[in-house]
């Protein structure tokens, strides 16, 4: 089901931002990382960018919003697997995986699989698979999809998944274009397939 992904390079294409940082980018990175985790590749590689940097932190949907964690975490994880993103796609499934529920099989599925896989058991899980799929393949709902999820969320979180489907093809983009070296940490590709 995931596009095709580059075999992760040793090192990225541009050299990440190291200490110190410009413009407040420390305590940017403090405030969003576990405490003893180093920052992601992703983020001090933006950071050689402080502007760019600063618009994509503080454009981020990872804070408390209408959605429960799960349902953000599985919108986020299947779109990044589709777009073939397995460094941020393997971000989310360590740090998030686990304390969402997801299991060795709905992992497996995101990546390979299809909303109707029997490892799916919530009609939300399967519906927000099923519009990740859509966003990604057609940039856009038909109406009897649209009015399934309407059955099942309000207005705003509807909003909030759309934005966060493209908000996380923007990051797929970025991670694979700057081609950046898996953190050794994440979960992988080839580990659930």
């Amino acid at each position: 089901m995931t596009q095709a992904t580059d075999p992760a390079p040793a090192s990225g294409r541009i050299a990440p931002a190291t200490p110190p940082y410009v413009d407040g980018i420390a305590r940017h990175l403090d405030k969003v990382m576990p405490e003893g985790v180093p920052p992601l590749v992703l983020f001090t590689t933006l950071a050689r960018n402080p502007r760019v940097f600063s618009r994509m932190m503080s454009g981020g949907l990872l804070d408390r919003g209408t959605l429960t964690l799960r349902q953000r975490e599985v919108m986020i994880d299947r779109t990044t697997a589709l777009c073939g993103a397995e460094y941020e796609w393997g971000v989310h499934i360590a740090f998030f995986g686990e304390r969402v529920g997801i299991t060795p099989d709905q992992s497996r599925s995101i990546v390979t699989g299809l909303p109707d896989d029997p490892c799916w058991e919530e009609e939300e899980d399967r519906l927000i698979l099923r519009l990740a799929d859509s966003l990604h393949e057609t940039s856009g709902v038909d109406d009897a999809l649209w009015t399934a999820l309407r059955d099942v969320f309000s207005e705003e979180q509807l909003i909030e998944l759309v934005v966060l489907a493209g908000y996380y093809h923007t990051i797929s983009f970025c991670c694979r274009a700057f081609g950046l070296p898996l953190e050794p940490y994440a979960a992988r590709f080839d580990a659930v397939a």
